[in-house]
């Protein structure tokens, strides 16, 4: 993690109001779905017990977003959203991106109230330990671009493609 943070950015409101639209339950479905994907194998059988039936909830407070899920003891499931959930995680979109990325440690946050865990106390720090403990990897979004993800799961295919010109190629670079 870095020592130094960007300055901390909060989503316009007309942004989150427009987000705030959108129908919840297909995002908390890719967000499980990216969950899944990325950490539910390496969960603990422990820490797995400890989740399971637990409601959880995650709100990103500028985008007025929420994704609320569920450990059913095989995977992680989207759910309707909860009138009250066993943890409810909460930081605004940049905090959360930061946290993906591993540029800024959860407790630095908290203790900077850009983090909030409201419910089951214990159960959070299970949640924030585990996660801690995990080898995941770092949020790069070059990292699920589609030629990566391509050369990753299908290196002989990705290696009959022609080269493709970089972004500065096709666009010109900004002064």
């Amino acid at each position: 993690m870095t020592a130094t943070s960007p300055a901390p950015f909060t989503l316009p409101a007309p942004v989150g109001a427009v987000l705030a639209r959108l129908p919840a339950y297909p995002g908390s479905m890719l967000l499980v779905t990216a969950i899944n994907f990325a950490l539910a194998k390496q969960l603990p059988d422990d820490v797995k017990a400890i989740l399971h039936g637990k409601r959880i909830s995650i709100r990103v407070r500028d985008a007025r977003l929420g994704f609320d899920f569920t450990w059913n003891g095989q995977r992680f499931a989207p759910s309707q959203p909860y009138a009250e959930a066993d943890l409810t995680i909460r930081a605004n979109a940049q905090d959360f991106l930061l946290l993906a990325q591993r540029r800024q440690d959860p407790d630095t946050l908290f203790f900077n109230r850009r983090l909030v865990m409201e419910g089951d106390t214990e159960l959070g720090l299970v949640v924030k330990n585990a996660l801690d403990a995990l080898e995941l990897p770092v949020l790069d979004p070059s990292h699920w671009h589609p030629r990566a993800v391509l050369e990753r799961k299908a290196p002989h295919l990705a290696r009959q493609l022609p080269a493709l010109p970089s972004f500065s190629a096709l666009f010109g670079s900004r002064p």
